[in-house]
């Protein structure tokens, strides 16, 4: 009975939490992202507070350095990529047109087949098909723009998101200790455990993934480059952020870039052989050298299970979704397993099985 209590109070404040996320996700992305912040900012604070620094100040400068170093990135990248894109959607038709013109080639009946049949295009022209796509990807990018309300409310991001991540990493120590207190006394060395290995899984998945991803990023932007890929930098770049989610980037990035070679150089061997090769290294150099480094054993997020969230959340919640579904499925994770290996010693206490 004293147990049913405790569980039926939080059942009932996870569906109170879920049920308001869902009525708020329009204006919820400023204070989110803010809240992802002063998580990731509370250790450079709490090291400049050990150093001498008032908290007060320690939480200011690194959220200036944060905004100060984010304003010079997005000035010095975002004409590239702005013109990058603008290339890549004008280019677009006419990479949708060769790539048709060589699956339907009749030297290729095999390849002519599948497309046709698959696809239900055999009978319409190459323009017809370009048009089509052109048209595709117009609607998708204005789908995407409509539909993520929150991204339009740039004025909220920009200036509401470093207030609330200055408040809050500021008072987080206090907000923790204030949580603790709630917590009966009876159940508190078992939850700060469970605290500790969800803080473990998500500050050590975030930081150790968000570095393989600027790193893949960097190298296959640096090697699609140098193959001669058009727009190969925004290729790898992309690809290197999808990486966020492993194995999602770099297959991405390896099937559109390898149907950019194909539209580029024809059915050139050497060109797809390095372009798969460049995939290949990169995915190997993350999974066995930078991901036991940087991540480390003690993360157990299954990519399936992570991308699973992330599209999960993703579709209930929109971006502020996106935001969340990490440290969610992280918390989940270890909810689950901490259930049950109390399951099993229930059902085993002597430890037979």
């Amino acid at each position: 009975m004293n147990m049913a209590q405790p569980v039926r109070f939080w059942v009932a404040t996870l569906a109170v939490a879920l049920a308001a996320a869902a009525l708020l996700r329009d204006i919820l992305l400023p204070f989110v992202a803010g809240m992802l912040l002063a998580y990731l900012f509370n250790a450079p604070v709490n090291r400049l507070e050990r150093i001498g620094f008032n908290r007060a100040a320690a939480a200011l400068l690194i959220i200036g350095v944060f905004i100060v170093t984010a304003i010079v990135l997005i000035v010095l990248i975002a004409p590239f990529f702005g013109a990058e894109i603008a290339a890549f959607i004008d280019d677009f038709p006419a990479y949708v047109r060769r790539l048709y013109a060589f699956a339907t080639d009749p030297a290729r009946p095999w390849l002519r087949k599948i497309v046709g049949e698959g696809f239900g295009v055999a009978e319409r022209s190459s323009g017809d098909i370009a048009s089509l796509s052109a048209g595709w990807l117009t609607d998708s990018l204005r789908s995407l723009w409509s539909s993520g309300r929150a991204l339009l409310s740039v004025f909220s991001l920009l200036v509401v998101t470093p207030i609330v991540a200055f408040y809050l990493v500021n008072d987080w120590n206090r907000i923790i200790a204030t949580v603790d207190a709630w917590i009966p006394a009876e159940h508190r060395r078992t939850v700060r455990a469970l605290a500790r290995e969800i803080d473990d899984t998500v500050g050590g998945f975030l930081r150790g993934q968000g570095t393989i991803c600027l790193i893949l990023a960097v190298s296959y932007a640096a090697a699609l480059k140098t193959v001669g890929l058009h727009h190969g930098l925004l290729l790898g770049l992309v690809a290197g952020l999808l990486s966020f989610v492993p194995y999602l980037g770099s297959l991405t990035g390896l099937i559109v870039s390898l149907a950019m070679t194909v539209a580029q150089f024809g059915l050139a061997w050497p060109a797809i052989a390095t372009v798969v090769a460049i995939f290949f290294v990169g995915q190997s150099v993350g999974d066995y050298i930078l991901a036991p480094r940087l991540v480390g054993r003690r993360v157990h997020l299954n990519p399936v299970w992570l991308m699973f969230a992330l599209f999960a959340f993703g579709y209930l919640f929109g971006f502020f979704g996106l935001l969340v579904a990490v440290p969610v499925a992280a918390a989940i994770g270890v909810l689950v397993r901490f259930a049950l290996s109390r399951y099993r010693a229930a059902a085993d206490p002597a430890g037979v099985l």
